[in-house]
C-alpha cells in the first residue's frame, strides 16, 4: 500500500505501517501530554502500540487460516482504524471463507479471554470503559480485544462479520448474489453508524464513512475476483492490434494513433518480441518537443511488462495493479508478442460475466 514502510516480515509477510498511523501515534501523545503531563502521554502511547500488535496477531489469525488454503499474503498494513492483510486471493469456497473470516476475531477473543483470566478480576462493564485510567494496562488490553472481537462481527463489509455473512449466503444462494447482499448490508449499517455520529460522536462517524466505502469497494472488488475466476489471459487478450517496431519514428506513431481507435501500442523489436508499449497519452504529451524523425523507442518510459498466455486473470490483475501500466504483453515461449491486455479488458469481462456468467470466452474450457 502506497506511503507505508516496512517495520518486519514474519513468514513471508510484511507487515507495514501506513504514515497516517503514525501521525495518529503523534496526537495520541500530545492529547495526553497537554491533558495529563509526561506520563499520561508514555502510557497512552504504550497502550496504543500493546492494542496494535493485538491488531497484527488478529491479521496474522486470518493469515495463518488462509495459508492452509494456499493462499499467500504478502502484506499486512496498519492503520488508524485497524489492520488490513492483502491477500492474494479471497477463498472461493464458503466454508473456507468462514473460517478465514473467524480466526481473526478468535485470536482476539484469546487475546481478551487470557488476560482477564491472569488479571483475575475483570468484569463485563469495562468492555466499555477501555480508556478508564483507574484501570491496569492488562484490563484495558482484555477489554480492548474482547471489544475488537465482539466489533469485528458486525456482518458489514469489510468487516469479518461481513465475509461470514457472505459465506453464509453464498453457500446457499451462489456467490455473486451473496456479494450484493452483503455489502447492502454493510452499506445499511454504515448509515445508521453515520446518524448516531451525527448526534455526536466524530469518531462514530468517521467510521461510519470508512465502512461505506470498504463495503462498496469490497463488493467491486468482489465481483471483479468472481469475473475473472477460472480464465487465462489467452481466453480475453485483444489478438487484433497495431504494432510498431523498434526503428519506427515519432511520425510514424502519431499516424499508427490516427489511423486506430487502439489505446496501447506495443514496440516490438526485429523479432517480435516486446520492448515497451506507448500509450496514447504518452504520444500526445511528446507533441511539443519530439521531432518527427526522433525514434519512437526515445518515448519510452518503461521496459514492457509481459505474462504468458496460461497466466491466470488474477495474476494478470495483480500484476497490472503492482506495475501501474495501461496495458501488458502477451508472448509465447519464445518471448515473442501474442497479444495485448489492457486494463478496461478487466470492465469488460466483468461487464460480461454480471450479465451472463455462464459465458464461453475464447479459449476457455
Amino acid at each position: 500500500m502506497p506511503w507505508s514502510v516496512t517495520i518486519g516480515r514474519f513468514g513471508g509477510t510484511a507487515v507495514r505501517i501506513h504514515f497516517t498511523l503514525i501521525l495518529f501515534l503523534v496526537w495520541i501523545g500530545v492529547s495526553a501530554w497537554q491533558r495529563q503531563g509526561a506520563a499520561a502521554a508514555g502510557s497512552s502511547l504504550i497502550f496504543i502500540v500493546l492494542l496494535f500488535a493485538c491488531v497484527v496477531l488478529h491479521e496474522f489469525g486470518h493469515i495463518v487460516a488462509a495459508r492452509r488454503y494456499g493462499i499467500e499474503t504478502p502484506e499486512v498494513t496498519l492503520l488508524p482504524i485497524g489492520g488490513v492483510a492483502s491477500m492474494k486471493r479471497l477463498p472461493t469456497d464458503p466454508r473456507q471463507e468462514f473460517i478465514v473470516a473467524l480466526a481473526g476475531p478468535a485470536v482476539n477473543l484469546v487475546i481478551g479471554v487470557a488476560l482477564a483470566l491472569a488479571i483475575g478480576a475483570f468484569r463485563p462493564e469495562q468492555l466499555g470503559n477501555i480508556d478508564d485510567p483507574d484501570l491496569s494496562l492488562a484490563a484495558r488490553l482484555a477489554a480492548a480485544n474482547l471489544f475488537l472481537a465482539v466489533f469485528n462481527l458486525i456482518p458489514a463489509f469489510p468487516m469479518d462479520g461481513g465475509r461470514i455473512l457472505h459465506a453464509a449466503l453464498a453457500a446457499r444462494m451462489g456467490a455473486a448474489k451473496a456479494t450484493a447482499i452483503a455489502a447492502r448490508v454493510g452499506q445499511a449499517l454504515a448509515i445508521g453508524l453515520g446518524l448516531l455520529g451525527l448526534a455526536g460522536n466524530p469518531m462514530l462517524l468517521f467510521i461510519a464513512v470508512f465502512i461505506y466505502i470498504a463495503a462498496t469497494g469490497e463488493a467491486e472488488m468482489t465481483a471483479l475476483n468472481q469475473a475473472m475466476g477460472g480464465l487465462t489471459v489467452a481466453d480475453v487478450m485483444e489478438t487484433r492490434f497495431a504494432t510498431l517496431h523498434a526503428d519506427a519514428k515519432y511520425a510514424e506513431t502519431v499516424e499508427a494513433m490516427m489511423s486506430t481507435a487502439q489505446s496501447d501500442f506495443p514496440l516490438v523489436d526485429g523479432y517480435g518480441k516486446p520492448m515497451g508499449v506507448l500509450s496514447r497519452a504518452d504520444i500526445l504529451a511528446a507533441l511539443e518537443r519530439a521531432a518527427e524523425t526522433d525514434p519512437a523507442a526515445s518515448l519510452l518510459r518503461a521496459p514492457a511488462e509481459c505474462v504468458g498466455r496460461r497466466t491466470t486473470m488474477e495474476d494478470a490483475f495483480e500484476r497490472l495493479q503492482t506495475t501501474h501500466v495501461s496495458s501488458i504483453c502477451v508472448v509465447d515461449a519464445d518471448g515473442v508478442l501474442v497479444g495485448l491486455l489492457p486494463v478496461q479488458t478487466l470492465a469488460e469481462v466483468m461487464r460480461i460475466r454480471a450479465a451472463r456468467p455462464n459465458w464461453r470466452f475464447r479459449g476457455a474450457a
